[in-house]
């Protein structure tokens, strides 16, 4: 260990940087089950570390994605308006039981494995649901697509604050249906600049709750960081023919491992 800094977290977090950064998927899909089954760290301080793991580390890709003008901030914002307050109102729960509550470490643990199946069953049967979720979609209004997207952050803002998960694998699965036209890079882009407020608040919340472990969460940033800015810099230079496979394959990936 150097300078407080743990060498298989930093390369942990380089890791999952990098597919953060080209996929906008596995951070708290891959980072918290991580945490807790290979490490053996309480799932309290799983997901708070890597809430705020999560949130700084996306910064970076947001600003990366940003600057190719891979973000669709129309999107961004309708995430937000739904999963902002939903997070909150996570919170304010959370201390209401107490953070080291027998009640919370049952509802973290319950909220965290639905989070974990609705993501395997997402990642197993993603084209079928995309098939099928894309015919209902299908000449659907502005106005509804608007309101679809506040309800999708709504959920993620309970999934995220509760669990870490849920922000990649199931809000980009959802965003392909219902942005069809747009080019695989903004979705991963606006997925990924979305969830920087949300991580951040439910990252904060977590921290005055008292389940962050800041020493690993040094180490994490330290190789996420990198991660991060090297895989975003070159996604907004994949064509979509090419990124979509990668998607499509991280997905495959994590719900392996999640599901069996």
């Amino acid at each position: 260990m150097l300078y407080g800094i743990d060498p298989v977290f930093a390369i942990s977090g380089l890791a999952v940087g990098l597919l953060v950064g080209i996929t906008g998927v596995g951070g708290g899909s891959l980072m918290t089950p991580l945490l807790v089954l290979v490490f053996g760290i309480h799932p309290a301080t799983a997901v708070g570390t890597d809430l705020l793991y999560a949130g700084l580390t996306k910064i970076t890709g947001c600003a990366v994605h940003a600057y190719h003008g891979s973000v669709d901030w129309r999107i961004t914002r309708r995430l937000a308006y739904g999963s902002v307050p939903a997070a909150l109102l996570s919170l304010l729960l959370l201390a209401h039981l107490g953070s080291g509550s027998q009640a919370s470490g049952g509802i973290i643990s319950t909220t965290l494995g639905i989070a974990l199946l609705l993501t395997a069953v997402t990642l197993i049967f993603r084209k079928a649901l995309l098939a099928r979720l894309g015919r209902l979609m299908d000449g659907a209004s502005e106005q509804t697509i608007g309101v679809l997207t506040i309800v999708l952050g709504a959920v993620l803002g309970v999934l995220v604050t509760i669990s870490s998960v849920g922000a990649g694998a199931i809000g980009a699965t959802v965003l392909l249906t219902l942005y069809p036209k747009s080019p695989i890079v903004r979705i991963v882009g606006s997925d990924i600049a979305h969830a920087v407020p949300l991580t951040l608040i439910a990252g904060a919340g977590h921290w005055w709750l008292g389940s962050v472990d800041f020493h690993m969460l040094l180490s994490l940033l330290v190789g996420s960081i990198p991660g991060i800015m090297i895989s975003s810099h070159f996604a907004s230079r994949v064509p979509d023919h090419v990124l979509r496979p990668i998607l499509a394959g991280t997905l495959a990936v994590v719900g392996g491992r999640l599901a069996f």
